[in-house]
């Protein structure tokens, strides 16, 4: 599958478990279930309650501390995802429009990279850390000029 199509359905994944903690989550389940729907020749239904159980599996998780919960989901629905493009390569342009929905404005162009490390060694222990994006997190306020 195109580095593109890849990118999206993780755009698609990350976009819909945001949206399974957030508060359109009612409107954004019906819309994914079509799409998903549509590509899998499953029921519209099976696929909604698919999705509900996830939201509620996703939210219990966090409420009790689970750290992994949000990258399993993630996992999870980045492969449905990433199916349904296989399985119909016109579906990006309906994935496309339902990002753009959601407020992911654009998610063709977003960059996904992946990164596998491994730590290894003597008998001493160091802090290790890897991150994605860096900022100074100045959020609010004024900018320096």
């Amino acid at each position: 599958m195109e580095a593109e199509l890849v990118a999206l359905a993780a755009a698609g994944a990350s976009a819909l478990v945001q949206q399974m903690v957030g508060e359109a989550w009612e409107q954004t389940r019906g819309r994914v279930a079509a799409f998903l729907a549509r590509r899998s020749g499953r029921d519209v239904t099976a696929i909604d309650g698919e999705l509900e159980e996830a939201r509620a599996d996703l939210v219990d998780a966090e409420a009790s501390g689970d750290p992994d919960a949000r990258a399993e989901a993630l996992a999870e629905w980045r492969g449905r995802m990433r199916r349904a493009l296989r399985n119909d390569p016109r579906a990006a342009q309906e994935l496309r429009a339902l990002l753009a929905e959601l407020g992911d404005r654009e998610p063709a162009t977003r960059q996904v990279v992946e990164t596998h490390n491994h730590i290894s060694g003597g008998t001493y222990y160091s802090t290790v850390i890897q991150a994605g994006t860096v900022d100074r997190g100045d959020r609010g306020g004024t900018q320096p000029g």
